[in-house]
């Protein structure tokens, strides 16, 4: 007799990345054509020295590195990630609104965890980000598509069309994953509005906020004195420093909010990796110049997505939207695009996630597109990229 499952996580999708880390387990690659891996948007890098350097110093020597700490974070690294948002937005965020999470989803389940229960809905637009859905899946919250244009932009006209009694947040992410696309600032701030005049949260997942192709604030809502009324900014530390494996995000409401937070940050991790947030405070400390620099990389990078796609507009293939880590194409093809992505591996050694990892099952967008993260690849690994893209033929 079998242990019983919980019918919610049996009915929740499986997590993207490792599955299609399967399609070229025990594969070889032709030397001539090794794999292009552009499936995850995750720097593959270590984490700059002197951040290295610093972990090192305080495993050895910092006692306090080794136990639990505050189940909220460190109030040094609270205090200075306020401080840093505060200049940035030209708002005020005080240490109390801000919580150290172990890294962004978590910061996104916390945040979800205190609004919302089984049967309650959140709009997510469309592509969304995975493990977003899988996490309402799992705590058997609704999730309600939000169509985006041609320009994969939510309209909160079309929102406000489908929030419902059991509504409890708009959730966004900008620049988007999966899609690229950076979302305007006065079309954040109608979001907020009407989060606002529906009583409802909005959720704005920043993780690649450091990467963003405009100069100041990305949006106003900060500027608002009661800000932390309607909004949950969500942020991360792991694609700034480098430091995915060791999980550092942070959560940004009110704090009555994160009195909530920190029930559920201590039933589940108890307090966020101590090595990490050393990291994440020496970061914003000393390593603005350094960060700086990695921003106008990223943005070369996305420069040359953009200058080198025509090669493959002849071929049919559309540019829908690039930005931060990301590039979301439409293919020319009669093949599904989970067909595609998988053919793909074999034709062309390019391993890349399809659209409809994005979208509702059998959405006939999420068939035509695939997305490729080129935060590992530089200019010559894109070319290199577009050429393979380009020399695949199958039916049209």
């Amino acid at each position: 007799m079998s242990l019983p499952l919980n019918p919610a996580m049996q009915a929740t999708d499986v997590s993207p990345v490792p599955e299609a880390g399967r399609w070229i387990a025990g594969r070889t690659f032709p030397a001539d054509r090794p794999l292009i891996n552009v499936s995850q948007a995750a720097p593959v890098a270590p984490p700059p020295e002197p951040l290295r350097r610093a972990m090192a110093e305080a495993l050895m020597q910092e006692p306090a590195s080794h136990l639990y700490g505050p189940d909220l974070g460190l109030p040094a690294l609270r205090a200075a990630l306020s401080e840093q948002v505060s200049a940035q937005y030209g708002g005020t965020i005080r240490p109390e609104q801000t919580a150290i999470t172990s890294g962004c989803n978590q910061a996104f389940a916390a945040a979800i965890a205190t609004l919302a229960g089984p049967g309650d809905e959140v709009l997510l637009p469309i592509p969304w980000y995975f493990n977003h859905k899988m996490w309402l899946d799992m705590s058997s919250i609704r999730t309600v598509p939000l169509p985006t244009g041609p320009d994969l932009l939510p309209d909160p006209k079309v929102a406000a069309t489908l929030i419902g009694p059991r509504t409890r947040a708009i959730a966004l992410v900008t620049p988007n994953n999966p899609a690229g696309v950076e979302y305007p600032p006065e079309r954040v701030a109608a979001f907020a509005e009407l989060a606002r005049s529906r009583g409802l949260a909005l959720v704005v997942d920043e993780t690649y906020r450091d990467f963003h192709s405009r100069d100041g604030a990305p949006h106003p809502l900060f500027e608002d004195p009661d800000w932390d009324e309607t909004l949950i900014r969500l942020y991360s530390f792991s694609k700034s420093y480098r430091l995915t494996g060791h999980r550092v995000g942070a959560l940004m409401s009110s704090p009555a909010r994160l009195a909530e937070v920190e029930k559920f940050i201590d039933t589940v991790t108890i307090c966020p990796s101590q090595i990490g947030q050393r990291a994440a405070l020496l970061g914003i400390q000393t390593l603005g110049d350094w960060l700086a620099g990695e921003r106008r990389e990223i943005l070369a990078r996305r420069a040359s997505i953009e200058a080198g796609f025509p090669k493959l507009a002849e071929q049919g293939w559309c540019l829908k939207g690039c930005g931060a880590y990301f590039a979301y194409v439409e293919h020319p093809f009669a093949l599904s695009s989970d067909a595609l992505a998988k053919a793909l591996v074999e034709e062309a050694s390019v391993l890349c996630l399809p659209g409809t990892m994005f979208e509702p099952k059998g959405a006939t967008s999420g068939r035509r597109h695939l997305r490729l993260a080129y935060a590992n690849i530089d200019a010559d690994g894109i070319e290199t990229l577009f050429d393979r893209l380009a020399g695949v033929s199958f039916e049209r």
